[in-house]
């Protein structure tokens, strides 16, 4: 997979290398990357030798992430940084408060007039960690109509992971191009400058904050060695650079709060990388789903993605879930995600279609908080009908749904609790159940 520079504007598309967690090697001028050393005395074309480390440098071998770049200039070429002022909603002020046990939801937020690109269209939804003590998640919706075009972002808290939900988005980063669609997730790691492009005019989607330990595939246990998220879906962008001498302004998320710096290039100036450290993108739709075939749903977590481990083992700091198409074919069982209360906490959204325990009221865009041990499950139509439906083979279909589940309960900021999406008679759904009735 050749890739073309881009120089004065020029028109390139994204190539990509396939598996996960893979040590890769690109260059984008040929020659660029230094054989048999990290730091040669004088690398190739006056190229800077740069170290980017996810990890601390004793981590064990296996957990150990890091990438060497070879660039234009040094990133330390900057001077001081100041707050941000723009972004008023990328914030997560209000989110230690008191904290009601509610359940939340939220309709879509409006994309149309928004006049913002990604940075400044974000909104911050709900979290539940300092992100100065490096683990916790934080879940934003993101709304733009306007690349950005001449700054660029990185965030010291935490990997980012994006799910689009409606436009396209092209995340133009150090270490190559991510073309992400509906349907498609794309992570980029903490510290990883990029800048943000909207193919389609608008966009509008969510992105998790991963604050812990980085994002892994998780262990298949009896499963056996295929099936979920295979690796070789996974696809990390080849090099590619920007040799661009204007100002540019640079954005970073620090302790969470925005600070920014100005430059007189462009820093996606990355030539030539290699490592282990780097974004990917992952098309949802590779997703081996396993469910049963005999009787009962079983546990969600069979639908994970990717997850980001804690210190307490099985029990994650986030676990990325999805519910994708499937067939259901289970005997006599109640179908739809069934009532439950969980030691877990989730932040929910839709990418399209419809969720198969919701009738009403949750939109694709929409959001929802379901917190530590709070009751939840099907509403009362979902419930009717699945309660009362032929068990036929039947395939779910045209729909695409995930959760950020964390075993941190989530806390809605002030200003997500402000917006006027927010669904106050959301526990109605919940309402007029028969009773049961005993002998």
């Amino acid at each position: 997979m050749l890739k073309q520079v881009e120089r004065a504007g020029a028109v390139v598309t994204a190539s990509y290398q396939p598996g996960f967690g893979n040590h890769f090697s690109t260059e984008a001028v040929a020659g660029a990357l230094p054989d048999g050393r990290n730091s040669p005395q004088r690398p190739a074309f006056g190229l800077y030798a740069e170290q980017l480390s996810g990890t601390a440098f004793t981590a064990p071998r296996a957990e150990n992430r890091r990438s060497w770049l070879y660039r234009l200039r040094p990133s330390g070429e900057h001077g001081a940084y100041r707050p941000y002022t723009g972004a008023r909603a990328f914030t997560i002020d209000g989110w230690d408060a008191p904290l009601a046990p509610n359940r939340l939801r939220w309709s879509p937020l409006p994309v149309d007039g928004v006049g913002a690109d990604l940075i400044d269209g974000m909104t911050t939804m709900a979290a539940n960690r300092d992100p100065a003590g490096m683990d916790g998640v934080t879940v934003h919706l993101y709304r733009a109509d306007r690349d950005m075009a001449a700054r660029a972002f990185f965030n010291a808290d935490a990997e980012m992971l994006f799910v689009p939900q409606q436009g396209r988005l092209r995340l133009l980063t150090e270490l190559g191009m991510l073309d992400l669609a509906p349907g498609e997730i794309g992570l980029v790691p903490r510290g990883v400058r990029f800048r943000a492009e909207l193919p389609d005019g608008a966009a509008r989607g969510y992105v998790g904050e991963n604050h812990g330990a980085g994002f892994c595939l998780p262990d298949l246990g009896p499963i056996g060695s295929n099936g979920l998220a295979n690796p070789r879906d996974f696809l990390t962008p080849q090099a590619w650079f920007e040799d661009r001498d204007e100002p540019f302004e640079l954005i970073q998320k620090y302790r969470g709060r925005l600070w920014m710096t100005t430059l007189d290039h462009s820093p996606l100036d990355v030539v030539a990388w290699h490592g282990n450290l780097a974004p990917w993108k992952y098309d949802l739709a590779n997703f081996n789903t396993i469910g049963t075939v005999s009787f009962d749903h079983p546990d969600p977590s069979i639908f994970t993605v990717v997850t980001a481990p804690s210190d307490t083992p099985g029990t994650a700091n986030c676990d990325f879930v999805i519910f994708p198409p499937r067939w259901m074919v289970a005997e006599d069982t109640f179908r739809p995600p069934w009532f439950h209360r969980n030691v877990m906490s989730e932040c929910m959204g839709l990418i399209h279609g419809a969720y198969d325990a919701k009738a009403e009221g949750f939109a694709p865009g929409a959001f929802s908080i379901h917190n530590l041990m709070s009751s939840h499950g099907p509403d009362v139509a979902s419930w009717a009908a699945a309660s009362e439906a032929v068990l036929a083979p039947h395939k779910i279909d045209g729909t695409m749904a995930f959760m950020f589940e964390s075993r941190w309960p989530f806390a809605p900021t002030a200003h997500a609790m402000e917006l006027d999406t927010l669904q106050q008679d959301y526990d109605a759904c919940w309402q007029g159940f028969p009773k049961a009735k005993l002998p």
